[in-house]
């Protein structure tokens, strides 16, 4: 029994784990939160930026927020997207450096849709925090880079 128990707990913590980016389940706010992301991120594929691979997806509650970490690389420029499925809730982003200091970045805001745009001079591990001031409401994030 004793052998048993710790191939029976791996799997049992690994499917609370949450899973970000999953296809298969997606509802119809994911998929309304992804498409309207995906709007506003085409703008800066205009300008020679590609999508990264994947994406984030998840249930912002009021006054909630989530961070994501990222590796940025030093002479990329990045835009990061958000959007949520609500027209009517917004959605604000902000990055930050891996010691917890607010960057200075581009903005570009529309009522459910936001973008920070940055260039580190630094590799490595950045931040970006995405909030919920309004209802609960579905998010993506997505990020592009060139």
């Amino acid at each position: 029994m004793k052998a048993l128990a710790p191939r029976l707990i791996l799997p049992a913590l690994l499917a609370l784990l949450p899973v970000q980016g999953r296809c298969a389940a997606d509802t119809d706010a994911q998929v309304a939160a992804h498409e309207a992301v995906l709007d506003l991120a085409g703008a800066f594929t205009n300008d020679g930026f590609k999508l990264r691979d994947g994406y984030f997806s998840g249930v912002l509650q009021a006054g909630q927020a989530v961070v994501v970490q990222v590796n940025l690389y030093a002479g990329n420029q990045y835009w990061f997207t958000a959007a949520t499925s609500d027209p009517k809730t917004s959605v604000t982003l902000s990055l930050y450096d891996e010691a917890g200091k607010l960057l200075d970045t581009n903005h570009y805001k529309e009522p459910h849709r936001s973008a920070v745009g940055f260039s580190p001079d630094n590799s490595g591990p950045f931040y970006v925090r995405i909030a919920n001031p309004g209802a609960a409401a579905t998010y993506c994030l997505i990020y592009s880079y060139k």
